[in-house]
């Protein structure tokens, strides 16, 4: 092998590997739904904020622990240097009631309503992936089917384009043919828009890490989990994070109690110090005991307020459980009939549709039926490709709803 064609060979070898990998880097845009998850968690701005306030909680706990600084005072009575006496003392206030217990306490409790709150958080962006990503496959789907329609609809222009030359079909039909296939081309097109917006939101979520024209989705919009019962995910609510969360705000709210009863005994302040006089040529020690008296303020309006707040931490639990508990009963109903007219579809309407519009077209090519008839055969499995893409939209609703309350609920789902 001369040079020039060992140099042509290495050029096609490496052009060949260039090929290669990138046909790699394409496939490996292919993303499940675990994937974009995993996508979302990383480098999210809401949970990174979220994060912050487990450092924040964290800082107040490590404040509620400190004791106060001891207080160095010096004085000096009468300026003159021959009868000047000077004065140096150190206090320190010592806290009753049990302050720093109550305190250390009430930080405690925001510590665990900052992990709860991450916790919700996660659920919510856990539920727009949910959203972003059924919601991308689903409109690729209706995408899909609208570019088959379309298709059929040309179909049928050319049928009866064919039979008017044939003499066999008046050229109103093929108004009406073209009209049908203008309607369904203006379809497609705003199908193809839907998509794209849903790319776009899905990337917002998940992250800009592809092009909308480089990621692919690996899923089936039609393809969805098997969700608990609805006595099951009532038997749970207590334990989702919505939940508790209303229940960690009753018990913050409670330890404000404590902490506000806390200061209602007042604290002792103890004083050390020395005292010289230039004038006696003496020095004296010091001792003190001061503590305030609470004759008037007794800490009882704010003793007042956090029991207020404790009551309306409660009377929002309550609210939370029976919005709640209406909100999952609604979603499951809301599944549930989805899941019912999505098996109808499935079972036998999509198929009956498509059949019903091939007979309708062969037997207008024989003769057997008017164009109207292909129309209305045209219309009727455009309109149940549309209800059955509504069903679909619906079921991924209601999943979606229950997501946000509870999380991850596919995780035992196969494919996901």
């Amino acid at each position: 092998m001369s040079r020039r064609d060992s140099k042509v060979a290495e050029v096609w070898g490496l052009a060949a590997a260039f090929v290669f990998t990138l046909g790699q880097a394409n496939a490996s845009t292919a993303i499940t739904l675990s994937q974009a998850w995993e996508r979302a968690l990383q480098g999210n701005p809401s949970l990174l904020a979220g994060e912050r306030n487990a450092g924040i909680a964290e800082g107040e706990r490590r404040q509620a622990g400190v004791l106060p600084n001891p207080e160095l005072s010096w004085e000096v009575e009468d300026t003159r240097s021959a009868t000047r006496t000077t004065t140096v003392q150190i206090s320190q206030p010592i806290e009753l009631g049990g302050k720093r217990g109550a305190r250390i306490e009430l930080a405690e409790r925001g510590i665990d309503s900052a992990s709860i709150g991450q916790e919700q958080l996660r659920n919510e962006l856990r539920a727009e992936v949910v959203a972003a990503f059924q919601g991308t496959l689903l409109a690729t789907m209706r995408q899909t089917l609208a570019e088959q329609a379309q298709a059929l609809s040309e179909r049928g222009v050319a049928v009866v384009e064919a039979r008017v030359k044939a003499g066999k079909a008046s050229p109103l039909e093929v108004a009406r043919a073209r009209l049908q296939f203008d309607e369904v081309r203006l379809e497609t097109a705003r199908a193809r828009d839907q998509r794209r917006n849903a790319m776009s939101q899905l990337l917002a979520v998940i992250g800009p890490q592809a092009s909308a024209d480089e990621l692919e989705l690996s899923g089936d919009a039609a393809s969805l989990p098997a969700l608990p019962g609805v006595t099951e995910l009532l038997r749970r609510l207590d334990s989702a994070a919505p939940m508790r969360l209303a229940q960690i705000e009753i018990e913050l709210q409670e330890a404000a109690i404590a902490v506000e009863k806390s200061r209602r005994i007042a604290d002792l302040r103890v004083s050390l110090g020395s005292q010289y006089s230039r004038e006696d040529r003496e020095r004296v020690n010091l001792l003190g005991l001061s503590m305030p008296l609470p004759l008037f303020d007794r800490n009882q309006g704010n003793v007042l307020a956090a029991s207020r707040r404790a009551e309306q931490a409660r009377d929002l639990r309550n609210a939370a459980q029976l919005r709640l508990r209406s909100e999952v009963q609604q979603a499951h109903q809301q599944w549930r009939t989805a899941q019912g007219a999505i098996r109808s579809f499935e079972d036998g309407l999509l198929a009956a549709a498509d059949q019903a519009l091939e007979s309708t077209t062969r037997g207008f090519q024989m003769g057997k039926f008017a164009f109207i008839d292909v129309l209305d055969a045209q219309r009727t499995l455009i309109d149940v490709r549309s209800r059955y893409l509504l069903a679909l939209d619906e079921a991924l609703a209601a999943w979606v709803r229950l997501e946000r309350i509870y999380g991850d609920l596919s995780a035992s789902t196969d494919g996901y």
